[in-house]
């Protein structure tokens, strides 16, 4: 069996960027966090976000329970796999997971900075590590919702380069989930409002819209000041690197995307 490895750090996107990275190397087959996932559907396992604790959720990933190891490999045969992808935080992670399957020596290493630009690490960290989210690389109709106290909801579909439907993902919040610092929305639209605001050109900030999830952007509808003497292409991408800066500055990651509705400011003639 032609076998792969995929590591880094937890909460860096991993589970995210898979279905993608196995698709682009020809690889059928993910090991991800105890699920067997063929041609982006579970096929076997269960999942360690199942678990109660961090201590168990490792055991469940790394295949120390018989049956559950079992029932892996016992499919790996079934479905006749040729090519795998494990998925782990390390390499002695994923040689593990090749040990206790069975599956031989793994031929080539990959790391999460092969597959994900910093700017999307820095953001699936701050997601992580502020709202407590998991990605799970299978559809949503194969995660249990009872298994999840807190969330689960539809992710994204993934498609290959040619556009052709590849597998689904999920966002869950495992039980074992307990630390994370939630930011609650006001706060992200207070720093872009007072950004914008400390601007020259800037007389009013009317409203400030903001996603933030795998792609994370703002429109910011805004009135300026009157008259109109400056280079409003300038000053006005100048105002966006500056929201971008301020953003980074306090949250870690770029949005992706600045976008500006710009109104004149109205000025009332005095009698």
């Amino acid at each position: 069996m032609e076998v792969h490895s995929l590591s880094g750090p937890s909460g860096t996107g991993k589970s995210t960027s898979a279905l993608v990275f196995a698709h682009k190397i020809g690889v059928e087959a993910i090991i991800d966090d105890g699920l067997l996932i063929v041609n982006g559907v579970k096929v076997a396992g269960l999942s360690a976000k199942f678990e109660k604790n961090t201590i168990t959720a490792v055991r469940r990933a790394i295949f120390t329970d018989d049956a559950h190891r079992e029932e892996v490999k016992k499919a790996l045969d079934t479905y006749k796999v040729q090519s795998i992808l494990l998925i782990g935080t390390s390499d002695k992670m994923t040689k593990t997971i090749a040990r206790e399957l069975e599956l031989g020596s793994i031929e080539n290493y990959y790391y999460v900075e092969d597959v994900r630009s910093q700017k999307e690490i820095d953001k699936a960290r701050f997601i992580r590590q502020t709202q407590g989210k998991h990605v799970m690389p299978i559809p949503y109709r194969q995660v249990e919702q009872n298994f999840f106290k807190r969330l689960v909801q539809r992710g994204m579909e993934i498609f290959s380069s040619k556009r052709e439907k590849i597998g689904e993902t999920t966002i869950v919040r495992p039980d074992f989930q307990q630390e994370y610092i939630e930011i609650g929305k006001h706060v992200y639209v207070q720093l872009l409002t007072y950004c914008c605001v400390q601007h020259d050109i800037v007389h009013k900030v009317e409203q400030v819209q903001l996603t933030i999830g795998e792609q994370a952007f703002t429109t910011i509808t805004l009135q300026l000041k009157v008259p109109i003497d400056y280079s409003l292409p300038d000053q006005l991408y100048a105002l966006q690197k500056n929201v971008q800066s301020e953003f980074f500055q306090h949250f870690g990651y770029e949005l992706d995307a600045i976008h500006l509705h710009i109104k004149l400011a109205i000025l009332k003639r005095k009698p």
